[in-house]
């Protein structure tokens, strides 16, 4: 902002805005004059291209014109959720001096920063997923991480160690905003993060955070949060704090605890895994067609994201998940499940309205949808007092009524009140006496004014009197000037006409000056009550978060009952031994989008039989078979019914996928480098306790590699860490592994050959597959025929090269193995499929032809072949 170098120079009004710009100088700042908020010099330029809106000037300053856009303040929200959703900020710059008293410029001050990572209005969220505020402080290889969603109050910490595990957990809570000590190494995926802010290392600062933790909570210390030992968590916990409550200029009192994430308590899922099974965000990073978008049927948007957050953090705790499944049960019973999920329906957005609550900010909608919520606790009270499941008893005693709340938000607010409390009309009639009597006299104005004229037309015994109003001179009685010398002594002459005399009475001087400021004093008197309305819920904030949580945690149990009923989902049985059965086992997602029934298949993990090596063709359904493992197991960790016959199912620790083929430009890494990494990962961190799906690993580079780092990689999985592994390839040479290793089993999809088109069949069988069906499948993709015949002519020389005793091409190196070396020399399996002239041999039945029609035959393949 060159131009405003030299403030002095410039107006009054131009030096208070620059005053206050300056303390924000990389926030677009909304400067309130009058019905608008205006924005000045390269805010001005940067709002006009990110708004679609005109860049004007106002006049000029120091000399120069000065670049100037503006919104009218009335629709700001609009405005302001496409600068945020930019990630851009804005500072909210507000009038709070008298323009009618004021001396020089009107008092102006910041009293809300409105940043991506800080949101609370609804208009500004997203219902479905949680806002969070994410801070990261880093010591060596260990990262403290805080997270703060002010739209509901939760704050959490936790520690992790290492870059692979921090950015697991960024791929799992994806803030919207973040930040990080501008004097801390963090990775590029850190600092390139958009909404990523980097902040001054002091504001980190181990003892001024748990100060400020501490005054928050009202506490002397941290210990009975079991977090005083998390000193990185607990500097990233500061800064977040601070940051908050600088950009809510308040003390937010909805944030009363924090929590500490244990580690080991949840099953571990690293940002490949999340991205692979497409929990809720797909790979095109919309999200249809993800786990996501099946089960979430809940009632409610706060149930909706606990679900989210359950599906990315599935749990380890059995106790906790039979917990759930019992409450499932109980909700499938038909006299349950739909009742307790009409109740729940107007509970609506309790969380985030309460959150606005204790912020001052909330709306008379929000009003209006949390009276109607405290209206329904009484009924969904008795609807839960016949449980047997212990967590759903839990739950009710959690869920209070607030009957004095209830029957206050039942007096004061009307039905269908105004957006917003500066137009009036939300408090109800007969709510405050005051207001009733301001209200009577602005709107019965029309009446009295009649009856005056009424009156006075009898006492003065003028017929043509009439009593008038006009924004200049205000109310007035008007007769024609023949008349006016006639008039009784108390009429004060206000104006005369040409024709006519207006005069006043001290009745209607009185009316006037209450009916002129009554609307204003009636705006004020409800503006007053609707700030008690809302200091009288604040005090009761803390039961009613309370109550909000247990009501979100039923609404999810209610959706998995409704969703278990819907899609014929199962209960799996957890166990303690290492096991993965599932018996008719099904994919939830492809299951949902087809228009012919699944296939379903069975699974058996146990101790014997730990790994299986799955072959089959391209499109089989390899990797649907795989996938369905995963998600069958995630959904037993988070308590939910799941798509099988049957299923038991032993506590696993952590769920890995190396699966698909994408480069990772902005890193400089090539695909094949990116599969490397994500095998890398797993090779390192996978136990005994995991399940590992992995799919075509070594197929980025040339043959032999490939093939030695596949079977070193599943080697070593089968031989070292024994996780349950499934491990789809297309190396026919590693179909030979159970030979020499104890555990690892074949099994392979199945498909038909039928004049020469490929039928999948979907199905599981035992043993390694038979045939490839690899140029069926380009056949099918649309590859012109005159390429595939080429590729059947080169198919059968290199089948014959492979065959070659006198072949130079040397062996592949050995991976500590003979099989692979005694294996034929081929890069894909089953390379040998017969020609088209083979298959055509094979089809004819030779005692049944005549002399002439083999001759005809023998014609025919001589022209195949050419």
């Amino acid at each position: 902002m060159s131009s405003a170098s030299k403030s002095t120079q410039h107006t009054p009004m131009m030096q208070q805005y620059l005053r206050i710009k300056a303390q924000h100088p990389d926030q677009l700042l909304f400067y309130r004059m009058g019905d608008f908020y205006e924005l000045f010099y390269d805010d001005a330029k940067k709002a006009a291209a990110l708004l679609d809106i005109s860049l004007t000037a106002r006049g000029k300053s120091a000399g120069e014109p000065i670049p100037m856009a503006g919104i009218p303040y009335h629709s700001a929200e609009g405005y302001i959720a496409r600068i945020v959703k930019a990630g851009e900020s804005v500072v909210i710059c507000e009038q709070v001096g008298d323009p009618a008293t004021s001396k020089g410029p009107v008092a102006r001050e910041v009293v809300r920063i409105v940043t991506p990572g800080t949101l609370s209005d609804e208009a500004l969220l997203d219902e479905h997923q949680d806002n969070l505020l994410m801070g990261i402080a880093r010591y060596q290889d260990q990262f403290g991480l805080a997270m703060i969603d002010i739209s509901s109050g939760r704050f959490s910490l936790f520690e992790v160690k290492g870059e692979d595990a921090l950015l697991a957990e960024l791929e799992r809570l994806r803030p919207a905003e973040l930040l990080y000590p501008d004097d801390a190494e963090v990775p590029e995926a850190v600092s390139k993060r958009p909404g990523a802010h980097a902040r001054p290392p002091w504001e980190f600062e181990d003892d001024t955070a748990r100060r400020l933790l501490c005054d928050q909570f009202k506490t002397r210390d941290l210990s009975g949060f079991g977090c005083d030992h998390l000193s990185l968590a607990i500097c990233a916990a500061g800064c977040l704090l601070q940051y908050a409550r600088d950009t809510q200029r308040s003390s937010l009192p909805h944030i009363r605890r924090i929590q500490v994430e244990q580690h080991d308590e949840a099953v571990i899922l690293d940002a490949s895994t999340r991205r692979n099974l497409e929990l809720d965000v797909n790979l095109s990073g919309g999200r249809s067609n993800t786990l996501a978008s099946v089960l979430d049927k809940c009632g409610t948007p706060m149930g909706s994201r606990l679900l989210r957050r359950w599906l990315h953090r599935p749990l380890r705790d059995r106790s906790t998940l039979e917990a759930r499944q019992d409450a499932i049960r109980w909700l499938m019973r038909p006299d349950c499940s739909d009742n307790i999920a009409e109740q729940l329906k107007p509970i609506g957005d309790m969380e985030r309205i309460l959150s606005r609550v204790a912020l001052r900010s909330a709306r008379p909608r929000d009003l209006e949808r949390l009276r109607n919520a405290l209206a329904t606790l009484p009924e969904l009270q008795n609807s839960l007092k016949a449980t047997d499941a212990a967590r759903i008893k839990s739950l009710s005693q959690q869920i209070a009524t607030f009957p004095t709340e209830a029957d206050l938000l039942a007096r004061a607010i009307i039905d269908a009140p105004p957006v917003v409390i500066r137009d009036g009309g939300v408090i109800a009639a007969g709510y405050d006496a005051e207001l009733d009597e301001l209200r009577g006299l602005s709107e019965n104005a029309g009446e009295f004014l009649l009856q005056l004229e009424a009156r006075e037309r009898a006492r003065t015994d003028i017929s043509t009197l009439k009593v008038g109003y006009n924004r200049v001179h205000g109310y007035y009685i008007e007769v024609s000037k023949a008349q006016a010398v006639d008039m009784p002594a108390e009429y004060i002459r206000r104006q005369t006409l040409k024709n006519a005399e207006r005069f006043i009475t001290p009745e209607l001087k009185e009316f006037e000056d209450k009916a002129l400021s009554a609307k204003s004093k009636a705006l004020a008197r409800e503006k007053h009550l609707y700030d008690e309305l809302l200091e009288q819920l604040a005090e009761q904030l803390a039961p009613l978060q309370e109550s909000a949580a247990g009501l979100s945690e039923l609404d999810v149990l209610c959706n998995l009952a409704e969703r278990a009923l819907a899609l014929d989902y199962q209960r799996p049985q957890l166990v303690d031994e290492r096991c993965l059965q599932i018996e008719g086992g099904r994919h939830p997602v492809v299951e949902a989008v087809l228009d012919t029934p699944f296939v379903a298949n069975d699974l058996r993990l146990d101790e014997q039989r730990h790994m299986l090596v799955i072959t089959g063709p391209n499109m089989g359904g390899k990797s649907t078979y795989m996938r369905q493992a995963a998600l069958i197991t995630l959904l037993a960790h988070i308590g939910s019914y799941v798509p099988a016959q049957s299923a038991n199912i032993g506590i696993v620790d952590r769920i890995f996928t190396r699966m698909g083929s994408s480069d990772d430009l902005a890193g400089g890494r090539s695909t094949f480098m990116v599969e490397m990494t994500e095998t890398a990962n797993i090779l390192h961190n996978a136990s005994d306790r995991s399940l590992v799906l992995m799919d075509e690993v070594g197929r980025g580079t040339s043959t032999f590699d490939g093939l030695s780092l596949a079977w070193s990689c599943a080697e070593f999985l089968a031989r070292e860490t024994q996780a349950f592994t499934l491990f789809a390839t297309h190396y026919f040479e590693l179909t030979s592994l159970p030979e020499r290793e104890s555990g690892v089993v074949n099994v392979h999809l199945t498909a038909v050959e039928h004049n020469d088109h490929i039928v999948f069949m979907h199905e599981v069988q035992e043993g390694p597959a038979s045939q490839s069906y690899g140029l069926q499948v380009a056949q099918l993709a649309g590859i012109p025929d005159k390429v595939i015949r080429n590729a059947r002519d080169k198919l059968v020389i290199l089948e014959q090269d492979s065959r070659s005793p006198s072949d130079n091409v040397p062996r592949n190196p050995e991976p500590d193995t003979a099989a692979v070396a005694d294996a034929p020399l081929q890069g894909d399996m089953f390379v040998s499929q017969p020609s088209q002239v083979e298959r055509q041999l094979k089809q004819l039945d030779l005692d049944d032809l005549t002399p002439r029609q083999a001759l005809e035959q023998l014609y025919a393949l001589r022209d195949m072949m050419s």
